[in-house]
């Protein structure tokens, strides 16, 4: 149960990631807080996605970039799956999957 507790306050603190990111950065529309959960529900599943197509492919010394252009892609993809709750452009899936990723260095998650 406290697993469920620890997914349920991951996917919550990323729903006020993306309302963060859409308020400070151009490029970036969230649609409150329904529509930054339901789109931090969709860019997870993106990402896992993701890194079980390019897990082991990737070599650590690129994982970084390699790792960067994954996440502003899984942001620009998402879009199109929710499209009433994110709008973004490349810009601002660069931007967002720059300032998630310094979020996700200071508060480490098992889920990413």
């Amino acid at each position: 149960m406290n697993n469920w507790l620890g997914v349920v306050i991951r996917f919550i603190v990323s729903a006020l990631v993306l309302m963060l990111v859409g308020y400070l950065l151009p490029g970036i529309q969230v649609a409150g807080f329904t529509g930054a959960l339901v789109a931090a529900l969709v860019i997870a599943a993106l990402g896992w996605v993701a890194e079980t197509l390019l897990g082991k492919r990737i070599s650590p010394r690129s994982r970084g970039i390699v790792g960067f252009i994954v996440a502003a892609v899984v942001i620009y993809l998402a879009q199109f799956l929710v499209p009433t709750m994110l709008r973004v452009n490349a810009l601002g899936a660069l931007l967002a999957a720059l300032v998630i990723g310094v979020i996700d260095a200071f508060v480490p998650t098992e889920l990413r």
